[in-house]
């Protein structure tokens, strides 16, 4: 499992970067929104959608959202508005992880969907096609995922070295904190990495590096509680070892917000 989890990862690693640095900026959103779509596609899983149809007809949905979004959040009052709304959401998630986990409708998994998938796609979007910064936009998604991959590749091995406390038994009982200790301690050197490398202050950028990492386990244990809910081992089964889009997209989902709220409301990204 283990090989054929790595050999996924560096398929679906190169196809990043191919996406990232080989594709001109109005291709790459075509290239998120396909990864966004099938997103969607398998988020219709969670709420109990089974029937092509109906499957197709929130993926089209979603599509149609995204498209709007974008347009919306050309104005940049209205971007940051919508990266705002989006990292209240994942703070009440956070609430809803630690409160109530076991609570969970169809509906309300569909109508959450919305809020997950449309952020993180504009985020990364607008990410990619900035222009004025400190990096090109591609290498600023780059760091954003780099941070995302060590987060998860620290929290795998630790877990599994160290582990002993449970972080979230309800929802996902594989995961510990010391896990989630390794991932944040994997993160903090990829973010001290990234500010030297661009000239930024180091403490806060390791700060802001521990937050959207912080925010990324959140989404991963989101995801979890849905496909718990939902009585599914994974969301699809698309990635070989992964399982679906949605379980190497989820911590990005929660991460993206955050992180681009960050970049473009300190000023770094214009």
């Amino acid at each position: 499992m283990l090989k054929t989890r790595v050999i996924t990862g560096l398929i679906l690693g190169a196809l990043l970067l191919a996406g990232l640095f080989a594709l001109p900026a109005s291709w790459s959103l075509w290239f998120w929104g396909l990864i966004f779509l099938i997103g969607a596609w398998e988020w219709a899983g969670f709420g109990g959608v089974t029937q092509f149809a109906a499957r197709a007809g929130y993926t089209l949905c979603i599509a149609a959202l995204l498209y709007a979004a974008w347009l919306w959040t050309e104005q940049r009052s209205h971007l940051l508005w919508l990266l705002g709304a989006a990292v209240a959401w994942w703070a009440m998630a956070f609430v809803w992880l630690s409160v109530a986990p076991p609570q969970h409708k169809s509906w309300w998994a569909l109508l959450c969907g919305l809020v997950v998938l449309i952020p993180a796609f504009v985020a990364l979007g607008r990410l990619q096609t900035a222009v004025d910064g400190f990096a090109s936009g591609p290498v600023i998604v780059l760091w954003l995922a780099v941070m995302v991959c060590a987060a998860d590749v620290g929290a795998y091995f630790a877990g599994r070295r160290f582990g002993r406390h449970k972080l979230a038994p309800r929802v996902s009982p594989g995961k510990t904190w010391e896990g989630a200790a390794g991932g944040l301690a994997a993160v903090a050197l990829v973010a001290w990495g990234g500010a030297v490398h661009f000239g930024l202050p180091i403490l806060t950028w390791i700060f802001f590096g521990l937050g959207v990492a912080a925010v990324s386990v959140i989404g991963d244990l989101t995801e979890s509680m849905f496909k718990r809910a939902a009585a599914l081992k994974d969301s699809g089964a698309i990635l070989p070892g992964h399982g679906g889009m949605l379980d190497r997209l989820d911590s990005v989902t929660a991460a993206a917000p955050l992180y681009a709220l960050g970049m473009f409301g300190s000023g770094v990204l214009r």
